[in-house]
């Protein structure tokens, strides 16, 4: 195809397509299904993932390190084993402070579509049974026989 025949063409790219129609826009936003991770969420989130790529690169230098016989390769695998169980800290950070944020901030739950119905099905069949006596007149042993 030739220039025209593309996209636009590079002489009129972002202005107008080959047959002269505007273009849409290059970036369209489209909204995300799940929310965003809260602030302190994401902070530990990235620092976990930060801690575990480094923890990672120190492994394969520690590998590598022994596989040449140097000397480094004893340091740097005692610091990788350190490495790990501050990376296994830092993805425990990320469940606590999203465990503690939930719980500060309270989560929006709606009960599951079986347990409405469930729920549904109990005040019908307490409707057919008839309704029981007022719960402030049966604590109290104000009853209708008396």
């Amino acid at each position: 195809m030739d220039r025209v025949g593309r996209a636009g063409g590079a002489d009129e790219a972002g202005r107008a397509d080959g047959a002269g129609r505007p273009r849409g826009p290059l970036w369209v936003e489209e909204p995300v299904g799940t929310p965003r991770l809260p602030d302190p969420v994401r902070i530990a989130a990235v620092r976990a993932v930060i801690i575990a790529a480094l923890t990672l690169t120190q492994a394969m230098t520690a590998f590598l390190a022994t596989l040449s016989g140097s000397w480094l390769a004893f340091p740097t695998a005692l610091s990788t084993i350190v490495s790990t169980i501050v990376a296994t800290w830092g993805v425990l950070d990320v469940w606590v402070t999203r465990q503690v944020w939930n719980q500060r901030n309270g989560v929006v739950s709606s009960p599951s579509s079986a347990a409405r119905a469930l729920r549904r099905e109990r005040r019908r069949a307490r409707r057919r049974a008839g309704r029981t006596p007022a719960r402030g007149r049966a604590a109290s042993g104000l009853t209708e026989a008396a």
